[in-house]
């Protein structure tokens, strides 16, 4: 496989301010997940960063970075100008690792990039697994998706979905064995790069403004997301300080 790993990673964060550089056991945080993305099937890793900062504290360890704008609006604008900076054609396969998950699986990164190399049908993939706690299912901060016959994606959403129309979320799980379980949405993503470069410009989906999803702009303008469907879930990502502290311990 040929493909490149690209990770934004801005300074400005509200809830852990400079979040990039937060010290995980010595290493910043940045650097830890660049490392694990380095154990993929990569052939370049890549941080795309916002300040000279995050980029002199990569080429401490050695990790290759790029300067992009620091007014970026999302990051995939972010990650569409990393894409001209490093010279990337059109047909090129980049997959976005966030910088906020050092626990990462390399596999996971392998597994979301074979899956669009074997869907030309589309423009993007991602990743999910199944839910197997009822709190998971109900709980807005973790948005699901429902795909079709072909592991496409046909909607995300903060809502429980699918929803069963005879029964609420509890009986769901009371049912056991007898229904599919919903799917988790794991966000990391792959684009192919030249609709990586249309995607930021294309008007945003009242879907995603509602439901605050970005992935739900593509599905609105007709574009096809595969998933692939992960055995387990992905270790923890670090959203808050508590979540940083619990990361430490994991990797102490």
């Amino acid at each position: 496989m040929r493909f490149t790993v690209l990770i934004p990673a801005r300074l400005a964060s509200t809830r852990l301010p400079n979040k990039p550089l937060a010290d995980i056991c010595g290493v910043p945080m940045v650097v830890r997940v660049a490392q694990r993305a380095l154990q993929s099937s990569a052939t370049q890793t890549v941080v795309a960063a916002d300040s000279a900062e995050i980029i002199a504290r990569c080429a401490d360890f050695g990790i290759a970075a790029v300067l992009t704008r620091a007014d970026h609006p999302s990051g995939s604008d972010r990650l569409a100008e990393a894409c001209s900076l490093l010279g990337l054609a059109d047909d090129d396969i980049v997959v976005n690792v966030q910088g906020d998950e050092p626990l990462i699986d390399p596999a996971l990164i392998d597994a979301v990039a074979r899956q669009l190399m074997d869907r030309p049908d589309c423009a993007m993939s991602t990743a999910a697994h199944a839910i197997d706690q009822l709190a998971d299912f109900l709980n807005p901060n973790v948005v699901k998706v429902v795909l079709d016959a072909r592991q496409t994606a046909l909607y995300f959403s903060r809502a429980p979905i699918p929803a069963a129309r005879d029964f609420a979320g509890q009986a769901w799980w009371e049912a056991g064995s007898a229904l599919p379980p919903p799917l988790r949405h794991v966000g990391i993503y792959a684009y192919r790069v030249g609709f990586l470069r249309q995607f930021p410009q294309l008007p945003a989906a009242p879907q995603e403004q509602l439901e605050s999803l970005e992935q739900l702009r593509a599905l609105w303008h007709g574009h096809r997301i595969a998933v692939h469907l992960a055995a387990h879930a992905p270790g923890p990502g670090v959203d808050t300080p508590e979540d940083l502290e619990r990361v430490r311990r994991l990797l102490a």
